[in-house]
């Protein structure tokens, strides 16, 4: 298995992480996600899934955020730009509310998102 990663295919991985949530389809997301993958964002808490503000496993991530989609019915993100490292993407984008978003995902061995960061812009 790699230990690192080109950065077409990480890339193409920004770009069908943003393609998943814009058809609203949860598994499609999930798919991307390794079982064992954790989720830190400032939201977690404000839904009620932690205070610490991660999630970990597939079924907390799906608990978290089919709460946040029936929440979001116009979610839609529109692709900025992206950044890659041997192992990670970072993906820039701007939401259905015109906030800028950078959302860091860093990959396993076999490709799937172990660990995803949501990370606001400052405002």
């Amino acid at each position: 298995m790699p230990d690192h990663f080109e950065p077409p295919q990480l890339a193409a991985l920004g770009r069908d992480w943003i393609a998943a949530w814009n058809s609203r389809d949860l598994e499609r997301v999930l798919a991307l996600y390794a079982e064992d993958a954790e989720m830190t964002s400032d939201r977690i808490p404000a839904l009620g899934f932690g205070e610490s503000g991660t999630v970990r496993g597939k079924d907390a991530l799906r608990a978290y955020w089919g709460t946040a989609l029936a929440k979001l019915p116009g979610l839609h993100f529109e692709l900025i730009e992206l950044f890659v490292s041997p192992d990670s993407v970072v993906v820039f984008y701007r939401n259905e509310r015109g906030k800028r978003i950078c959302e860091y995902l860093r990959l396993d061995a076999a490709g799937k998102i172990r660990q995803g960061s949501a990370n606001h812009a400052v405002e």
